[in-house]
């Protein structure tokens, strides 16, 4: 289980210095994980600067996705193409991310391990970039106000909490959203055996 502590945090200042927003930047732009509460976190005790903090954990967040997102659009029907069986599950996909796209944008931020993937499956559908990174802007802002908000807000009050409960909490976001997924496939693959049974 990831562990994250201010102790950790001060670490890498030490270290690094002011390039701790860029790791912060990067952090943010490769996963979601307890970082940015410790740096609002920092960012109260007047260790960490509060507006690098929220720029590096916002920029990370939006560009990761926009990064993620492209490289699906520009790729991901030459991946599925090459095998029968992927390309049946894209195409199932896209049809998910044209009815709970707009939610999915919002959700996949938060379990453990979905950051790291989620903007792929935006990237096959026929979600135009426009209404994508105005999407990803939005559940960017929203993401940082809440972990770096939290984090300045109540900072030493959380740090344990977050060092106990954080794994936790994250694997059940993680079980509560597959769990939905599969429930959205399930149904849209039964739609569309029961039109094929028609024809």
């Amino acid at each position: 289980m990831e562990s994250i502590s201010l102790d950790v945090l001060l670490g890498l200042i030490s270290d690094y210095g002011v390039w701790i927003y860029i790791l912060l930047f990067l952090y943010c732009a490769l996963k979601s994980g307890a970082l940015p509460l410790f740096a609002g976190y920092a960012a109260q005790a007047d260790i960490l600067e509060l507006l690098p903090v929220v720029l590096a954990t916002f920029a990370g967040g939006y560009l990761g996705d926009e990064v993620r997102f492209a490289v699906a659009r520009r790729y991901g029907d030459s991946w599925s193409n090459k095998w029968q069986w992927l390309s049946k599950a894209v195409s199932t996909a896209k049809v998910l991310v044209a009815r709970y796209g707009w939610t999915y944008v919002f959700l996949y931020r938060y379990p453990k391990g979905m950051r790291t993937i989620g903007a792929l499956p935006m990237g096959l559908g026929t979600l135009s970039w426009y209404n994508f990174t105005a999407l990803n802007a939005a559940s960017a802002c929203l993401w940082t106000f809440i972990l770096v908000g939290v984090g300045y807000s109540f900072g030493a009050q959380i740090e344990n909490s977050i060092n106990d409960n954080w794994g936790i909490a994250s694997v059940l976001l993680l079980v509560l959203m597959v769990s939905g997924i599969l429930y959205a496939w399930y149904r849209v693959s039964r739609v569309g055996s029961d039109n094929h049974a028609v024809e």
